[in-house]
């Protein structure tokens, strides 16, 4: 009897490992969470890029006007990087019809 109750114990245990196991390996509201903070951190981006592209008509900037290049171009890079890392692809489509819509209001 001493060996059955000691197996059974020893199952019990084993399976409350399992279950813990299971209950932290999969993600809850986190992911959520995580992706929220991605689209606020892309929309910042974003707006650096406006930024820049209005910088690059500005008179007063025009002898910066290389560097402001190069920053618009890191800053794209970045953006392209971080929509494939966090797979925000919709949110890139939109951007893209947003600045191709500030082209045409400028125009």
């Amino acid at each position: 009897m001493a060996l059955d109750e000691q197996q059974e114990e020893k199952d019990r245990k084993h399976g409350e490992r399992l279950r813990r196991k299971d209950f932290h390996s999969q993600p809850k509201g986190a992911k959520t969470f995580r992706r929220g903070r991605a689209i606020a951190f892309l929309e910042k981006m974003e707006q650096r890029r406006a930024t820049l592209k209005k910088q690059l008509e500005t008179p007063e900037l025009q002898t910066i006007y290389p560097i402001l290049v190069g920053e618009l171009k890191a800053t794209e890079t970045i953006i392209d990087e971080f929509v494939l890392l966090f797979e925000l692809n919709e949110f890139k489509k939109t951007a893209k019809e947003n600045s191709k819509r500030e082209e045409d209001e400028t125009i």
